[in-house]
């Protein structure tokens, strides 16, 4: 009875894989082997299972752990709007509410949905290279860092009008959450999005304080599982983790072209919502495509008009000749798989 069980389930999940034909993606990642200097994972998830796998270089695999930068952003995003879904945050909320030393410094407007979205007006540095990522200012924890911010740091925008790509706001806004709650930020994440999805090989921690914006260590095979549950409108093995509203507000565009004075090169021409950038909308302006792509070459995605969610994480900068190598695979998927968007 083992064997025969076993045979079927061989059976079910060469089945699974063999819907599709994705040698020319297979092709691709073993072309650049090299740029990729010989190590990457990538994932395909769809209607309840992976429908694609490949994994390249000795001892990297689905569950390889790796720092994965600003892809730590779309986490922070979905952790706040737990606190939203239960109505202990509202996304217009002053900041300043929870902080009040942000009034001392006229920056008492900011808003949570500010924070997200990075539009707090605050002056900032864009992080641009590894080194700076690793070396960040050595603070022991969030209070001191936010205090430091807010004191030293000039508004030079009201918030919500220009958009500047930083760790300021959603190290602001985690934060706040660790002063709702009394507990420090990864012990929350660990509450509410890493233990009940089972991500064993994902965290925050850090030898110096924890960085909500770029900090978290995941694997290929624990973040397509975030992945999922966003792609399932927030539901994680018949578990709600969000609200189908909070999943839709984190995928709202709220900036234009106007409005961004710096985005990194890997995500020029797109737009953002809450944590995530936006590659693609709709005629309505609607969101249809999304990511987060971190500096050390991490690169999640999710296609909704093709209903499918997709990681592709190497080792390394995420440098521009990566972001069209990542740009072509996602054309290649689909090309693969049919839209259900006019």
């Amino acid at each position: 009875m083992k064997v025969s069980l076993g045979f079927i389930f061989l059976l079910f999940f060469q089945f699974t894989f063999a819907q599709y034909d994705f040698s020319a993606i297979d092709s691709r990642l073993e072309a650049e082997k090299k740029q990729l200097e010989g190590h990457v994972v990538a994932l395909i998830y769809k209607d309840g299972k992976l429908i694609y796998q490949k994994a390249i270089g000795t001892d990297f695999n689905a569950k390889s752990q790796v720092p994965i930068a600003s892809a730590s952003q779309w986490l922070t995003a979905a952790l706040v709007m737990t606190f939203v879904d239960q109505g202990k945050l509202r996304l217009d909320d002053k900041v300043s509410t929870y902080i009040p030393l942000l009034n001392k410094y006229s920056k008492g407007y900011i808003t949570v949905r500010d924070c997200l979205a990075h539009l707090t007006g605050i002056e900032s540095e864009p992080i641009r290279s590894l080194k700076e990522q690793l070396n960040r200012k050595k603070y022991s924890n969030l209070e001191e860092e936010i205090t430091d911010i807010v004191s030293t740091r000039e508004i030079v925008s009201n918030p919500g009008l220009q958009f500047r790509y930083d760790n300021i706001g959603l190290n602001m806004i985690a934060r706040v959450l660790e002063i709702i709650t009394k507990r420090g930020f990864e012990q929350i994440m660990s509450e509410r999005i890493t233990r009940p999805m089972q991500m064993r090989n994902t965290s925050f921690s850090n030898l110096n304080a924890v960085n909500p914006s770029g900090g978290a260590q995941s694997s290929a095979s624990d973040y397509i599982t975030f992945l999922a549950m966003i792609l399932n409108k927030g539901v994680y093995n018949g578990k709600r983790i969000l609200s189908e509203q909070a999943i839709e507000q984190m995928e709202t565009v709220v900036t234009t072209t106007d409005m961004i004075k710096y985005a990194p090169k890997a995500t020029q021409g797109f737009q953002y919502g809450l944590g995530q950038w936006i590659m693609t909308t709709d005629e309505n302006g609607k969101g249809t495509a999304f990511t987060s792509p971190g500096l050390f070459g991490t690169w999640p995605m999710i296609d909704r008009c093709r209903n499918y969610a997709c990681i592709i994480l190497t080792e390394g900068k995420l440098n521009e000749e990566r972001r069209e190598l990542f740009l072509h695979i996602k054309e290649l998927i689909d090309d693969i798989i049919p839209t259900s968007c006019k």
